[in-house]
């Protein structure tokens, strides 16, 4: 993901967790909070694993949201990896973020992500 669209302050960061609203599922919780730009946040704790396995769920959701930059409404987001995040698999991340979006209805128009029957995007 482009260093353009990270969200990196503690102050944006606060913001989002004071005044946003927030969707969860099995593995993530994902925040919003409107604002002129596209920006997004991840959050990985010590509860999910040492710094590898840290590491490695970033990167996985970093992927995940990657795709959906281009098609979801301007705003802060901010992606909260619980501890059995580190056990599931990228697809299903993948699937947990779309969703996420969806129940925020992030996306500008909801007919801007087809899926096909396995729930990936075509």
């Amino acid at each position: 993901m482009e260093n353009r669209y990270r969200l990196k302050k503690n102050g944006a960061f606060q913001y989002v967790y004071h005044r946003g609203k927030s969707a969860s599922r099995r593995d993530l919780v994902m925040l919003y909070a409107k604002s002129k730009s596209v920006k997004v946040g991840f959050s990985v704790s010590k509860k999910v694993g040492n710094a590898v396995t840290r590491n490695l769920v970033k990167r996985r959701l970093r992927e995940c949201f990657r795709p959906y930059l281009g098609d979801v409404k301007n705003g802060l987001y901010i992606v909260v990896a619980r501890p059995s995040a580190a056990g599931t698999t990228y697809q299903s991340l993948s699937r947990q973020t779309e969703e996420l979006l969806r129940k925020l209805q992030a996306f500008r128009s909801e007919n801007s992500h087809p899926a096909d029957e396995e729930g990936n995007r075509v």
